[in-house]
């Protein structure tokens, strides 16, 4: 792929920050940015299941790009969901809302049945709407592709639908330690593939979401979830695109998380950007980490709460502002333009 950049203006401001390189300002984006805040989301998803959008690259090209068209963010995230890859692995996967599985995974055989993902061939969809995205954004708004991580995605698989605790999952992993290595194995290998494919269609960045792995004790996290991830980063060498670790409920190993060699960890709203600083050290940018529900503030305050986060993450230009996680529904969309507006306006640096 290309070289490492010579200049700031070779690469978008995300890019750039998630390289430790100069911006012109601190870039920002919001998770789930496409969705059900925004009208033009809603109008495009009432006549279409959320599993089909997902199938159809025109529309789901169309969502990528309505929050980009709205306001002035510094990158668009592909519209999927961390659960289309497995769709492509045989598993029969059906949304109400949450993913659900007909059959969930819970031995031997039913591992040995997963196909191993080939992108071009099993998720053809996906590709297309990255290529279509990224021929329609600007030059300056890079475009992120994504998976879930083995852990993650092995929870839904295990448990067959969504969970505020996956006990089924967490207990599996506990019972059944063979399986769960041979089953994060697989999904981290296809993972991998899955992610190189999207870069090589025009993702200029990847983020792999670690959502449920602070469920985790400090040994399973270390034992279970941390090595599909570190299989998955190794897998991705000479993918020149930076990678991103979104650790969500990961505070206290954050320690561990500081060995895996990404360029950016994404932080949930919990803690302190500073204090995750001192422990993941100076080479890794940090992105996040407002809370949701500061979106709600009167003006006046969300302002003064997007400053706060600014503040806490220092003036090293390693920082990529956005949510501590997805946006709300019920998000006022012209809360979003003052935050994304008012990160820029706070951060503007002369050339």
């Amino acid at each position: 792929m290309n070289a490492q950049p010579k200049a700031k203006l070779d690469l978008p401001p995300l890019v750039a920050a998630a390289r430790g390189l100069p911006t012109p300002h601190t870039p920002v984006w919001i998770m789930r940015q496409a969705g059900r805040y925004l009208p033009e989301y809603r109008k495009v998803r009432a006549g279409t299941e959320f599993g089909a959008l997902t199938r159809t690259p025109e529309l789901a090209a169309e969502v990528t790009l309505q929050p980009v068209r709205r306001f002035n963010l510094d990158a668009a995230i592909l519209f999927s969901d961390i659960m289309v890859p497995v769709e492509g692995m045989g598993v029969d996967l059906a949304y109400a809302p949450g993913p659900v599985i007909a059959s969930p995974v819970r031995t031997m055989a039913d591992v040995n049945k997963l196909r191993p993902l080939v992108p071009e061939r099993d998720v053809p969809y996906v590709l297309e709407t990255v290529r279509r995205v990224r021929a329609e954004l600007p030059a300056h708004v890079a475009l992120i592709g994504f998976a879930g991580s083995p852990f993650t995605v092995a929870s839904y698989l295990v448990s067959g639908k969504p969970s505020k605790e996956f006990a089924t999952a967490r207990a599996f992993v506990q019972s059944e330690p063979a399986v769960t290595k041979a089953l994060l194995d697989h999904l981290a290998d296809s993972t991998a593939d899955y992610l190189r494919a999207q870069a090589e269609a025009g993702a200029q960045a990847l983020m792999l979401f670690e959502s449920w792995g602070g469920l985790l004790g400090r040994n399973s996290f270390a034992q279970i979830a941390l090595p599909s991830v570190q299989r998955i980063i190794a897998k991705l060498k000479g993918v020149d695109v930076p990678l991103i670790y979104f650790a969500n409920n990961c505070w206290t190993v954050l320690d561990l998380i500081a060995g895996l060699d990404v360029q950016v960890v994404g932080l949930d709203w919990r803690g302190s950007l500073a204090q995750a600083r001192t422990v993941l050290g100076k080479d890794k940018t940090l992105q996040g980490n407002l809370d949701p529900a500061a979106l709600f503030a009167p003006p006046e305050i969300l302002e003064r709460s997007i400053d706060d986060v600014l503040a806490d993450a220092g003036s090293n230009g390693r920082h990529i502002f956005n949510l501590g996680h997805g946006i709300w529904p019920e998000t006022d969309p012209d809360a979003v333009a003052r935050l994304v507006d008012h990160v820029h306006a706070r951060t503007a640096r002369k050339a």
